[in-house]
């Protein structure tokens, strides 16, 4: 099965697109759960971190169809952070959610090919379903990842346009009068393109029309989103900037299509750190964190079935 069928087939079965950031950051979970652990104490930090992102997967697993696990909020404890990160995909995985490594990788051909080997495919060291990749150096530091990905039956999000303030410093400038962005989108277009044929021809009777191959869309330009889902017509779009960075269900709706799918629209402190937030601060406060984290993830998902063709998705 195809990265396209698998992603499919999760959001449907939860009626829902929403993808929650897997971002954890000491300093913001509970006091409760880290008091008493001092700021360089590595190893109980990366305890914490893992038990807490597992107690985070435990609430959303019956909701959402996938995670994304930032890893610079892992990686910044070195080792152990990083086995942390090993054990929480893990735990996700075992949950039966799509799994999205968020390292934002890309570099010359050689190298992509040991990054893709390492993190793409339930045979790969970090056994992830997807990962993120940066378009930065070309074509052929992204092929690698196409490649691995359609021999996994895994996928790639391509940086197209992010959804951060200094993103539009490059990818907003013109080039044979298009922008950057759109150049990206193009190409992104034909990989993706390319792997729908293969999941065709793979499966005669799939009415899929997305590949394995997709983009990296921020929210947060909502007129350049609809521009882009009409370029990117074969690709899933991984769309960040809701909730915390201040997009909202309406500006995502040009991501899906007519039957609520193309898209996933992701989550992280909006979700993680709700009980820091209004309404769920007052309700709930920091001994009710877990039920803050639910409830923010259900009325996203009320939020995104109300304002958005997500609504027509069947819950099995």
């Amino acid at each position: 099965m195809t990265f396209s069928k698998k992603l499919t087939d999760a959001i449907i079965t939860k009626g829902t697109p929403v993808l929650v950031g897997i971002d954890p950051k000491f300093e913001l979970i509970p006091e409760s759960i880290r008091s008493g652990v001092e700021n360089n104490n590595i190893q109980k930090i990366s305890t914490i971190l893992n038990h807490y992102c597992r107690n985070v997967i435990d609430i959303i697993a019956p909701l959402v169809p996938a995670v994304k696990f930032q890893v610079a909020c892992f990686e910044r404890y070195g080792a152990c952070g990083m086995t942390a990160l090993e054990n929480v995909i893990q735990y996700a995985s075992e949950k039966k959610l799509i799994t999205i490594y968020d390292g934002k990788r890309g570099d010359i051909g050689s190298t992509a090919e040991l990054y893709a080997a390492g993190i793409l495919g339930k045979n790969s060291a970090w056994k992830t379903d997807a990962m993120t990749v940066s378009p930065y150096m070309g074509n052929d530091s992204i092929e690698p990842f196409v490649k691995t990905a359609t021999e996994r039956n895994a996928g790639i999000f391509v940086l197209v346009k992010t959804s951060n303030p200094g993103g539009k410093m490059f990818q907003d400038l013109k080039v044979d009068q298009k922008t950057v962005y759109c150049h990206v989108a193009q190409y992104v277009q034909e990989l993706a393109s390319a792997t729908v044929k293969k999941e065709i021809d793979d499966a005669p009777n799939s009415d899929s029309k997305y590949g394995d191959v997709g983009a990296v869309v921020g929210a947060t330009w909502s007129k350049d989103l609809a521009e882009l889902r009409k370029i990117l017509h074969s690709a899933w779009l991984l769309v960040p900037g809701f909730g915390s960075q201040g997009a909202t269900a309406e500006d995502v709706a040009p991501a899906f299509d007519e039957n609520g799918l193309g898209a996933i629209i992701n989550n992280s402190r909006g979700l993680l750190y709700a009980f820091r937030n209004e309404p769920y601060k007052s309700k709930f406060g920091e001994s009710k964190w877990e039920s803050a984290v639910e409830e923010a993830t259900k009325n996203m998902i009320e939020q995104l079935k109300n304002k958005t063709t997500a609504g027509k998705l069947a819950k099995n």
